[in-house]
């Protein structure tokens, strides 16, 4: 074989694995290949790309499918990088880089044969992730995948799924049938509608694993005897499991013993079934009553088996003391010792233990009526709210990653019914590779093979799955290992694959390998099983020897103690740098809240590091400072926020000033903090210092509120920030980067909702991460796990390994997919438990069953972030101590995965100790010192550079007049809200024709009227005034040609800039559009009224009042574009128009 014949000639050892890595690169076979960490994969996958493409006609004929942008693009670079080495002729040193080139060689000779110009032209390379394909596919057949114009991707759609849940749960008065359901599910769940709105939306998330279960709810597979049924055989399954596995003992001894313990017990009691035992129990549904009886007599009520001395008259085994008569004295003590050795025989049997403890975790054979009602409500909800999102992501223009894959396989139908598109795919693709398949989900694998459904055995075709289940880590965004397992077995769709191992480890040296290979064989389960998600370990082997010193240490802790950990991790940091100053050196944890300590312990020791994913945005104090300013702008009735505002380093006000201003005075309980500002009485009371910040900050503050709603959200609140001093008080560039981050929030923010709620920015903001340090370098690195995948370090160091995450939120409806005896698949549903019941024991077989798959990723997770050392490893974590229990590791922890290998280092770190639980009080973390710092009182904005004119970032030279600035605050209010309302009705393009009124409207008005400040007292009158605006504008024939009318280029609340001199204006148009004689109008709306007088004279002095300001329009529109410009002033409350 070529590669082995170029390992013969270097210089390096030939890997072990050279066979199966030469097989790999067989171009007319097909592949699964199971790439362990460290051993190649991407290499693998670039040397076969190679491969393929001197065999093809088209380089698109070869598609190579990854997960994440990251893979593609080092994908793609690779490839490309090697068809350069090869034009250059380039010989490297190392056997696997010059085959590449080899194989890169003839790659280039085939391109210059077909003139393919990769290197030109390498878009024609399909290298790509799954959703981009999805996307792809769907823009392709637009009709057939139900999207006329492809919809945006929302990459957090939770708004959207709780938009659908509340959709679903509007129609309780319908009177329908849903209605109906709607009713017997909240009286389940004791009538919590918030609660059932949030179950359903968390469903809809997870809809690509049940929506093709329920979207037929004829189905036989959902009719309740079926179900039933498939209840019934799992039941009988777990005992004909636990009949293959009993000892010979057992079954000879075992009922002999049963019938004599209860003899010796009472008729109620449990094992009283077993009286008349004469044989082991059978398998039949009416046997595991017997069953479960003989598990309460060999395990304790924790799963783990009965101990000698826990044969008592408890369970019915009675001391010969207790014998009736002298006669049975003999009798009890031999049934007594006999019991004794029966579980000592078996103390070392794991199987049997497993085997026994899974009774008790079996699902009911049968539902009950009350159950079942439940359960086919919930089909008909599930289903109904399906179809209420599609409407939502219609409306929105918007969907999720589910649903572009739901759609993408909708566009190429089934294998029966093929779509044109499909068709034309099949003749395209001769080569379909796929990264990372152990990550797959079910939506993703049936794509899989729908694309390859038309592919028949000796066409040429070839399908190559690369993966490594141990690495499979992804349960939450619903990859299932079971696919892989599944596919391991030799086949996907009607595809045959040839199994490829890869076992040799470039990455770490000898002595990480040989510690990972041995404790690994006993924290990764013996077999593989794909429906527990088990993947059983694969051994690899060290290309690189072993380094000098420990190359695996543990660091035992007893008791939780973050302060010594994190100060542990400084020193090894310091000696990781002191051998090595140019080693790289990773800090993995599970959860980014494990890191609070460490990160506070780096930055008390200077220690710069790079943080990926790891602060939260909403935690850096600038953040902070921005939200408070962001929602006391919104919400002038927001105290928390405008104190936290005035506290902020640009306001600078000291605590005794905030007491001074708000007191304990009730009669300011009703003011707003605004108000308070402008209270002498109260600023006089204050430092001299708080007096000169007021005066200051609270004339950009009135400026600010005054443009409320009549300026982006971005532009408004960024404004602020700067005339406040906002960029003054920025302590280094990271945090100047992350306010960019969250101005373009605002931006978004402001471009995709009607109405911007404080909540609405503190849920937004709350996803996102901060940046990490620009100005670190990448030697130290924070990151999750998670994050870590692919990667690799000198020295990895992994603490917090007793620690414990939060367990799964509770699911509306639990299901279980299995395939049955004829291959076909089967289902079982629980639904949630009711308000007060105790137990459903079908929903907490599912849920255990999805505990299982969790412990056994938790091994898997383990395994990832062992592999990432190239040389050494440390494992942090704390045991407890209790007497019954001595030092054991927390349920749940990445510890207790370990420790069957580490439990000897605790015991004895435990042992060195007087006091485990001696600790002072306050040593668990040690906050840094918190350092307040605002603007001086002599702060004044720096002059800008000469020759550049800035102006007020708040009141600009656009001068945004305020049309109700010399109006009462609540004409300013109604304005604002007939704005937004007029802007409503222009959007919906109903037209007309099809509003006769605004009733409609009068809702969401007064909630926008109240929002803005709008006394209870006065919205009657308020409201009033913003319905007879909009409903003059519906029936007014002016009104109807500026909104309805189907003009070109309209837009409403339309941002535009220009520069005037040395300074940038910025600008809202109410309504422009292009009319049909191709005229650009710009329109303002005044919502002012005209009581009296001469109304002609009213509309000239009006033109006169706002020339300048429409003139400005008109400027800027003929930048833009060189249609002529008409200006109009439109007032809907009196009906009148004026134009120029």
């Amino acid at each position: 074989m070529m590669l082995t014949r170029m390992m013969a000639m270097s210089k390096l050892p030939t890997p072990e694995d050279a066979r199966a890595r030469a097989s790999a690169l067989n171009p007319e076979a097909s592949f699964i290949v199971q790439a362990p960490a460290g051993s190649g994969k991407t290499g693998l996958l670039t040397q076969r790309y190679l491969r393929l493409l001197a065999c093809v006609d088209h380089p698109e004929e070869i598609m190579a499918i990854t997960f994440t942008r990251k893979a593609a693009s080092e994908m793609r670079d690779r490839i490309l990088q090697a068809l350069l080495s090869a034009r250059d002729k380039q010989e490297p040193d190392s056997a696997h880089d010059r085959l590449t080139i080899q194989l890169a060689r003839v790659a280039l000779e085939r391109d210059q044969q077909n003139n393919w110009n990769l290197l030109d032209s390498p878009a024609r390379m399909r290298i790509q992730t799954i959703d981009s394909l999805n996307l792809e596919l769907a823009r392709q057949m637009p009709l057939l995948s139900g999207f006329g114009v492809v919809p945006g991707i929302a990459e957090d759609a939770s708004a959207l799924y709780q938009e659908a849940a509340q959709a679903m749960l509007a129609e309780l008065e319908a009177g329908n049938e849903w209605s109906d359901a709607l009713v017997l599910l909240l009286r389940h769940l004791d009538n919590q509608i918030d609660k059932l709105q949030g179950l359903v939306a968390d469903m809809l998330a997870r809809r690509d694993h049940w929506l093709r279960h329920v979207v037929d709810l004829e189905h036989p597979r959902l009719q309740r005897a079926e179900v039933e049924g498939v209840l019934s055989r799992i039941v009988v399954q777990a005992m004909q499991d636990l009949q293959l596995v009993l000892p010979p003992e057992f079954i000879d001894k075992l009922p002999e013993l049963v019938c004599f313990a209860a003899g010796n017990l009472p008729e109620q009691h449990l094992v009283h079934c077993c009286r008349d035992m004469q044989k082991i129990p059978g398998s039949l549904v009416t046997d595991l009553e017997q069953w479960l009886t003989l598990r309460s007599l060999l395990l304790t009520k924790d799963d783990v088996w009965r101990k000698k001395k826990g044969v008592t008259k408890a369970i019915g085994f009675p001391t010969e003391k207790d014998a009736p008569d002298v006669q049975l004295k003999g009798v009890y003590k031999q049934m007594k010792q006999d019991m004794q050795a029966l579980l000592e025989s078996v103390q070392d049997n794991n199987e049997l233990q497993i085997s026994l403890a899974a009774l008790a975790r079996l699902p009911d054979p049968a539902y009950s009526d009350s159950q079942w009602e439940v359960i086919d409500a919930l089909f008909r909800i599930l289903l109904r709210s399906a179809t209420h999102l599609t409407l939502v992501f219609s409306e929105h223009g918007k969907v999720d990653f589910a649903e572009m894959a739901l759609r993408a396989k909708q566009a190429l139908g089934d294998e029966e019914n093929p779509t044109n598109l499909a068709l034309r795919l099949d003749y395209q693709i001769r080569h379909l590779l796929v990264d990372e398949f152990q990550d797959t989900s079910l939506n993703q694998s049936e794509l899989f093979r729908r694309l390859i459904a038309g592919w028949e055995k000796g066409d040429g075709r070839t399908l190559f799955l690369v993966g490594d289940p141990m690495q499979s880590i992804y349960r939450f965004r619903e990859a299932e290992v079971g696919l892989f397992i599944d596919a391991w077995q030799g086949r996907l769709g009607d595809i045959e694959l040839t199994p490829l191992s890869l076992s040799v480890n470039f990455r770490s040296q000898q002595g990480v390998i040989d510690w990972v290979n041995e404790s690994f064989l006993h924290i990764l389960p013996a077999r593989s099983n794909k429906v527990l998600g088990a993947v059983s370990y694969a051994p690899s082997s060290a290309y690189k020897p072993a380094e000098t010193g420990s190359a695996v240490t543990i660091h035992p802790y007893i008791d939780k103690d973050d302060q010594a950990e994190a100060q542990q991790i400084i020193e090894l940091i310091l000696n990781a740098r002191k051998q090595n100053a140019s080693d790289t050196i990773a800090v993995l944890v599970r959860n980014r809240s494990h890191l609070t300590a460490i990160i506070h312990q780096l930055k008390n020791n200077n220690l710069a590091y790079k943080a990926v994913e790891i602060d939260q945005l909403a935690q850096r104090p600038v953040i902070q400072d921005l939200l408070s300013l962001s929602c006391a702008l919104i919400q002038t009735a927001d105290r928390i926020h405008w104190l936290a505002l005035l506290r902020a380093p640009f306001c600078g006000l000291l605590l005794q000033d905030l007491y001074t201003l708000t007191g304990d005075n009730r009669d300011d309980f009703d003011s707003t903090i605004m108000d308070l500002l402008h209270d002498t009485s109260h600023i006089e009371r204050m430092s001299d210092a708080g007096q000169h910040h007021i005066k200051r900050f609270l004339p950009v503050l009135d400026a600010a509120l005054m443009q409320r709603d009549r300026r982006p959200l971005r532009a408004w609140v960024e404004g602020v920030w700067i005339a406040l001093g906002g960029p003054a008080t920025v302590m280094n560039d990271t945090d100047l980067e992350d306010t960019e981050v969250f101005f373009q929030l605002l931006e978004q923010l402001h471009e995709s909702e009607d109405v911007i709620e404080p909540q609405i920015i503190l849920e937004k903001v709350g996803k996102l991460f901060a940046l990490a340090d620009i100005n670190a370098d990448s030697s130290l690195q924070l990151m999750t796990i998670h994050k870590s995948k692919g990667l690799e370090f000198d020295t990895v160091i992994m603490p917090g390994l007793g620690k414990t995450t939060r367990g799964d939120d509770a699911r509306l409806l639990y299901w279980l997919e299995r395939t049955g005896a004829d291959g076909q698949p089967e289902l079982v549903f629980g639904p949630i438990k009711s308000v007060g019941e105790e137990n459903n024991q079908t929903a907490r077989y599912i849920k255990d069953l999805e505990c299982d798959k969790g412990n056994y990723e938790n091994g898997r997770l383990l395994y990832v972030g062992v592999t990432r050392a190239k040389k050494y490893l440390h494992l942090m974590g704390h045991a407890t101590f209790t007497v019954k229990n001595g030092v054991s590791a927390r349920k749940g922890s990445m510890l207790e995965q370990l420790w069957p290998i580490v439990k000897e280092s605790f015991a004895q770190a435990h042992d060195k100790i007087d006091n485990p639980k001696d600790k002072t009080p306050g040593d668990e973390l040690e906050q840094p010192i918190a350092r307040f710092f605002r603007l001086s009182t002599s702060w004044t904005r720096p002059e800008p550079p000469a020759g550049v004119q800035v102006n007020d970032p708040v009141v600009e030279a656009v001068s945004q007049e305020i049309e109700f600035d010399w109006a009462g605050e609540s004409a300013r209010i109604i304005g604002i809200v007939a704005h937004r309302l007029l802007q409503q009705l222009a959007l919906s393009a109903t037209g007309p024709g099809r509003i006769k009124d605004c009733s409609s409207y009068e809702t969401v008005a007064r909630q926008l009227l109240l929002y803005n400040g709008i006394p209870e007292s006065g919205i009657k009158a308020a409201l009033t005034r913003v319905l007879r605006a909009l409903n003059n504008c519906i029936s007014d024939e002016r009104g109807q040609w500026i909104l309805f009318e189907q003009h070109q280029d309209a837009r409403c609340e339309y941002p535009v800039s220009a520069v005037a001199g040395t300074r940038i204006q910025h600008m809202i148009i109410d309504r422009t559009f292009i009319d049909k004689q191709g005229t650009r109008w710009v329109i303002d709306y005044k919502t002012g009224s005209h009581e009296g007088g001469n109304l002609d004279q009213f509309l000239d002095r009006e033109q006169d009042r706002y020339y300048e300001q429409l003139e400005r329009y008109a400027r800027t529109m003929q930048q833009m574009e060189q249609n002529p410009v008409r200006r109009g002033l439109y007032f809907p409350m009196i009906n009148a128009w004026k134009e120029w």
